[in-house]
C-alpha cells in the first residue's frame, strides 16, 4: 500500500512589532487572525519573502532581527542569513502542508515612541492586552506573545537584509 503524496511548500510569517503592538489580520481563506506572510517564491531568500510579503501585506518596510549563523558575511564567501525565531510544520489541507519559517520584525526608520503607522485595509495593530480579544490560534498567540517581549527598533542592532 503506498503512502498519500504530501506537497510542502515554504512559507514566511512574520511578527511586526511597534510600541506594544503586533500586526495581525483575519485571513481571507482560513478565518483565523495571523500575521503577515506567504509563500517564498522561487528563487527568491527567505529574508527576501519576508520583507515583500510585510511590504506587499502592510506597506510597511521593516528590519527583521534575529541572529545571522555567523555575525559577518567574508568576501566571496557563503552568504549569512537571518535565522528565523522558528521553523513549524503546519497542515493546510489533507496531502498539503507549509514549512512555515518565523520571524520577528520592527519597522524601518522609525523611533519606539513614533505613533503607529497606518496599514492597508485589513490589517491591524493589536496591543497585547487586547490579543485574548481576537480569536487565536494557541500558538499563534504564543509567538505574539514572545514577538512583543523583543525589543523595540532603536534598541536592537540592525540586522536588516541588503
Amino acid at each position: 500500500m503506498s503512502m498519500p503524496t504530501i506537497t510542502r511548500d515554504f512559507t514566511v510569517a512574520v511578527f511586526v512589532v511597534h510600541a506594544g503592538h503586533v500586526i495581525l489580520h483575519r485571513h481571507p481563506k482560513l478565518g483565523l487572525w495571523l500575521p503577515p506572510g506567504g509563500h517564498i517564491e522561487p528563487n527568491e531568500l527567505p529574508d527576501e519573502a519576508a520583507l515583500r510579503e510585510v511590504r506587499e501585506e502592510t506597506g510597511l518596510a521593516i528590519v527583521l532581527h534575529e541572529e545571522r549563523g555567523l555575525p559577518v558575511d567574508y568576501p566571496d564567501q557563503a552568504r549569512q542569513l537571518i535565522r528565523p525565531a522558528g521553523i513549524q510544520l503546519e497542515s493546510i489541507s489533507p496531502g498539503h502542508e507549509h514549512i512555515d519559517l518565523v520571524y520577528f520584525a520592527t519597522l524601518r526608520d522609525h523611533t519606539a515612541d513614533a505613533p503607529l503607522p497606518e496599514l492597508f485595509e485589513g490589517m491591524m495593530w493589536v496591543a497585547q492586552a487586547n490579543l485574548s480579544t481576537h480569536e487565536l490560534l494557541d500558538e499563534v498567540r504564543a509567538w505574539c506573545d514572545r514577538a512583543l517581549g523583543q525589543p523595540d527598533a532603536d534598541s536592537i542592532a540592525s540586522t536588516s537584509t541588503r
